[in-house]
This record gives C-alpha cells, sequence and structure tokens, in this order.
C-alpha cells in the first residue's frame, strides 16, 4: 500500500521540481537579457557621443564633465535607497536611465583608445565575466563566506579611486586595477549566486520583475567595471 503512494509523492516532488528550475531558468534569462541590453544602450550612446564633436566637446572640455563622470555614482546611491519602494516599472526607467548616463560617461574611451583594443578588451571582459558568473549559478559552495572581504576591498578599489583622481600615480592606478579585477571577479559569482538564491516561484510578476532588474543591474556594474579596469593593461591609446 505504501509504495504506490511513495511512487506518487515522489512523482510530485519532480514535477514540482521541474517546475521550480524552469521558472529559475526563465528568471535568469530576464536577469540576462535586461543586462545585455543595457551593455547595447550604453555602447551605442558611448560611440554615438564619441563620433559627434558637437556632443563631446561641451561635454568633455567643460566642468559639465565632472558631472557626466558623477552621475552613475548618483543612480547607483539613488538605487540603493530606493530599491525597496520603488515599482517594477520605475525600477526599469531607471536602469535604462543609468545605462544611457554611464553611455555618457564611457564615450571618454572611445576618445583616448582605439576602437580594435576597446573590442578586445570588452570581449577578454565578456569571457571573464561568463565564467565567473556561471561558476556562481552552479557552485555548491556558499560564497557569502566571502562577503565581507569583497565589500572591504570594494569600499578601498573606490577610495583608492577617488584618491588618485588628485595624485595621477600610475603605480597606484595599477594597483588599484589589479585588486578591482579581481574585486569585481568575486563579486560577479557572489551576485549570481544570490540573484539565484533570491528567487522563489511563489513572488507575483511585480516582484519578480523587480528582482530581474536589481540583479541586471548589479550584474552590469560588475560587468563595466571589469571591462574599465582591464581597459588599463589591454587598451592602447589613440
Amino acid at each position: 500500500m505504501n509504495t504506490p503512494n511513495l511512487g506518487y509523492r515522489t512523482g510530485v516532488g519532480a514535477q514540482t521540481g521541474a517546475v521550480y528550475d524552469e521558472g529559475l531558468r526563465q528568471h535568469m534569462l530576464r536577469v540576462y537579457n535586461y543586462m545585455g541590453v543595457g551593455l547595447v544602450v550604453t555602447g551605442v550612446i558611448a560611440f554615438v557621443v564619441a563620433s559627434t564633436p558637437a556632443l563631446y566637446v561641451p561635454i568633455f572640455s567643460t566642468p559639465l564633465k565632472w558631472v557626466v563622470m558623477l552621475a552613475p555614482l548618483a543612480f547607483v546611491l539613488l538605487f540603493s535607497f530606493r530599491m525597496q519602494t520603488m515599482s517594477a516599472a520605475g525600477a526599469q526607467a531607471m536602469f535604462w536611465a543609468f545605462c544611457a548616463v554611464m553611455g555618457l560617461s564611457l564615450a571618454s574611451v572611445f576618445l583616448v583608445f582605439t576602437g580594435t583594443s576597446i573590442a578586445r578588451t570588452f570581449f577578454i571582459a565578456a569571457t571573464m565575466f561568463g565564467a565567473t558568473s556561471l561558476y556562481g549559478y552552479t557552485t555548491k559552495r556558499d560564497l557569502t563566506q566571502f562577503s565581507s572581504f569583497l565589500i572591504m576591498g570594494l569600499i578601498g578599489v573606490v577610495i583608492a579611486s577617488i584618491v588618485n583622481i588628485f595624485l595621477g600615480s600610475t603605480a597606484l592606478q595599477f594597483a588599484i586595477s589589479v585588486i578591482g579585477i579581481a574585486v569585481f571577479i568575486g563579486l560577479t559569482a557572489w551576485d549570481t549566486q544570490t540573484i539565484k538564491e533570491q528567487f522563489a516561484e511563489n513572488f507575483g510578476a511585480e516582484s519578480q520583475q523587480k528582482l530581474a532588474v536589481f540583479g541586471a543591474f548589479s550584474l552590469y556594474l560588475n560587468f563595466i567595471n571589469i571591462f574599465q579596469l582591464l581597459l588599463n593593461f589591454t587598451g592602447e591609446r589613440e
């Protein structure tokens, strides 16, 4: 009598697991799609601005460049403080706006480095990011044990970067780049695992969409930082 009943329960459990796995797969796909489109928006705007003197001259030859450079940081802070109260539509709108502003900021990359080296660095960054994100998704190891170290490393990189704006030290910039790449690679794995673990099948559509946008936002930031830091090693100046 117990065997059929046990088989039934096992079948239900397997079916439920399959439904959950499919939901998780769709959720992660949504996260990566948001991130991918965000990178396209950033890249297109950066290229268009850098190719148009009427746009980049008023920006990068005046104090307006500081506004453009610091605007992404303002978006990051706004995202952090408004995350819980923001609607899904509001989160999406802010994410696209952030990607556009980041495009303005990264236009300087096209003015400084050759197109070939930018493409090469992007490919390297994408490979590193993809491998690390895949590890974060598949590993059974709990990566939260490294969270304190990664956050302290991130704070250190940010502070050192701000200081080096005024010092202009090549040696310090080299150290920032090496440590920064290691930190953002670690953050990519941790964030991917966190995004995976935050998924819950019983969340409503609104909550799922918000989670996807915020997940894409965190992974987007990691990729952009890896790309920029790698340029210090692989970028060839015009």
